[in-house]
């Protein structure tokens, strides 16, 4: 008599096991691979979001560029702008701008510190205390660049381009660009659109 066993084929209890261990490990690896799916999302949303306040404009100018003579021709003393937050623009710190004038052969860079600001707020000029250093919706600020402060006012000439930059901490800089009228006699004050 022999005394030999036969194990043909798979139990129903063994290829249960089998099968509950292909799910197991199929939904381990989906798991794994949404979770890199979904992170990479994320991700690439940052990024996106991110590049587009870089690169959007926060602020836009609102009128004219003033160019102010003083004695003398092509003496220029000021130039004076008015910036504004754009349309869905987070507000900036203005103490922490720098600036940048130009024109065909010079190149001026400052800080805010060399500048003269005036806020507005509904209308009313803010002084003293009242002043602020946030530009927030609904606020006006003018930027002067004097001539006793800074010598950027050499770049205007008559007749030629010039450009002043605002560059924020964060976010696009604004470029104004403007051309000077054909001659600056002294004592008149121009403005440039």
């Amino acid at each position: 008599m022999s005394l030999k066993r036969k194990e043909d084929a798979f139990t129903g209890l063994e290829a249960a096991i089998v099968l509950i261990a292909f799910i197991v490990v199929a939904a381990v690896f989906s798991y794994v691979m949404l979770g890199a799916g979904f992170f990479t999302t994320q991700k690439s949303q940052e990024t996106v979001f991110g590049a587009v306040g870089t690169a959007t404009a926060n602020m836009e100018v609102s009128g004219p560029v003033v160019i102010e003579t003083g004695v003398g021709p092509n003496n220029v003393t000021n130039i004076t702008f008015t910036v504004v937050l754009a349309a869905g623009g987070a507000p900036m710190d203005t103490s922490r701008f720098t600036y940048i004038a130009s024109n065909a052969t010079k190149y001026h860079e400052f800080d805010s510190d060399k500048v003269n600001l005036t806020w507005y707020s509904g209308g009313v000029e803010l002084e003293g205390d009242d002043a602020k250093t946030f530009l927030e919706r609904g606020d006006i600020l003018d930027i002067t660049i004097n001539k006793e402060y800074n010598s950027a006012v050499d770049i205007v000439w008559p007749n030629s381009p010039f450009t002043i930059e605002v560059k924020p901490p964060v976010g696009a800089s604004l470029p104004i660009s403007r051309h000077a009228p054909l001659s600056l006699p002294k004592d008149r004050i121009f403005e440039v659109y």
